[in-house]
Order: structure tokens, then C-alpha cells, then sequence
């Protein structure tokens, strides 16, 4: 028979499953649907979530941890119009920038190792400068050659 203090553990780890899968259900994900202008707006969005607890030695006191965490973020709309039914996406500048922040100081990157490998006195570039402009030149090479051909 099992102690009452794990059963208790299992119960409290079943309410804790429940009540995500009441946070994670597809009313969070799809928003209630609106009329405007003749058009049926349904909002949606990508809904992820975490669910984690102390247990065992690792409690702090004797009822144990348990926590559930619950991110959601826009990711567009289904537009219904008649019996047309077109998806819109959100767009998410954030990531766009971030994106653009990235490639750039990539590129200032490689520009410094350039100029740092030149101004050594050495002539040959670095080595992942040339392996990257020698497979990025054979790709090209390749395209040129397959639509000639």
C-alpha cells in the first residue's frame, strides 16, 4: 500500500496536468471570431507552456512545488468572406529586427577578421573567410552551369 504523502504527490501532479490542459485548450490558441464589414475575423495565436515541481529530497517544505508556466504570442487571423477563407499572418517586428541585428554584426564580424588578416602583414585571408567565399563561388559556378546546360 502506498504511503498517503506520495498519494497526495500524485493527486497534486494530476491537478497540475488538468489544469494544463484547460490553459492549453483550443479556446487559447483561437480567439472568439467577430463579424466586421461583412468579414468574420478569427484571431489566432501559438500558445506554449511548461509545467514543472520539486519532489521527493528536492522539496523545500513538505507540500512540494508545483508551478505552470503559459507564453502566448499573435500568429494572425483566418479571414472568412463568403465561402473564401484567406489566412492573414501577424507579422512580428521584433524578430524581423532582431533578425537584421544578427546579419549585421556578422557581417562587421568577418569585415574585422578581413582587415585584421590584411593589415598583419599576412596576404592570405582567414581560413573560414576563404572556405566560405570558396563554397559560396562553387555554388555559384554550379548554378551558371546547370542552367546553361
Amino acid at each position: 500500500m502506498a504511503p498517503v504523502a506520495e498519494t497526495d504527490r500524485a493527486a497534486e501532479k494530476r491537478e497540475v496536468t488538468s489544469a494544463a490542459r484547460h490553459v492549453m485548450s483550443v479556446k487559447r490558441v483561437y480567439g472568439e471570431p467577430y463579424e466586421k464589414n461583412g468579414l468574420t475575423i478569427i484571431p489566432a495565436a501559438i500558445v506554449g507552456g511548461v509545467a514543472g515541481g520539486a519532489g521527493g529530497d528536492q522539496t523545500v517544505d513538505e507540500s512540494g512545488e508545483r508551478a505552470f508556466g503559459l507564453m502566448a504570442r499573435p500568429s494572425g487571423a483566418w479571414i472568412l468572406q463568403g465561402d473564401q477563407v484567406t489566412w492573414k499572418p501577424a507579422i512580428d517586428v521584433n524578430r524581423i529586427v532582431l533578425g537584421g541585428q544578427i546579419i549585421a554584426f556578422t557581417a562587421i564580424f568577418m569585415a574585422g577578421r578581413i582587415l585584421l588578416a590584411r593589415s598583419s602583414g599576412s596576404r592570405s585571408t582567414p581560413s573560414l573567410v576563404r572556405t566560405a567565399v570558396g563554397l559560396l563561388g562553387r555554388s555559384l559556378l554550379a548554378r551558371r552551369q546547370s542552367k546553361s546546360g
